[in-house]
């Protein structure tokens, strides 16, 4: 004879309604309107939100890729052709160091 467990309701079907309405007519941006209309929290909206399958995650923002120049390899390639021999043994030069090797390199010739 085991005793049944009692669940506790957190939300009426009249409040998951209203919050789904809600929801469709404000997005992500109206949850906290929509969990002061309800009494609850932020947090507790969007679990329930999640759990129904309504709730949308926003899209996360991506930077904005940097123009960083020429890379080592272009680099490499451009003072190859300005000085006539293999320039594979300084591929671990860094770029400002090789933009400064390009410049003396174009002076000299």
């Amino acid at each position: 004879m085991a005793a049944e467990k009692k669940t506790t309701v957190n939300y009426t079907d009249a409040q998951i309604a209203q919050m789904t309405e809600m929801y469709a007519e404000l997005g992500n941006e109206g949850l906290e309107d929509i969990a002061t209309a309800l009494n609850k929290s932020v947090r507790s909206i969007r679990s329930k939100l999640v759990r129904e399958g309504i709730y949308q995650a926003a899209p996360k923002k991506t930077a904005a890729k940097k123009d960083m120049g020429p890379t080592k390899k272009e680099l490499l390639n451009q003072l190859e052709e300005i000085v006539g021999f293999d320039v594979t043994p300084l591929q671990g030069s860094t770029k400002e160091g090789l933009m400064s090797l390009i410049a003396f390199a174009q002076k000299v010739a």
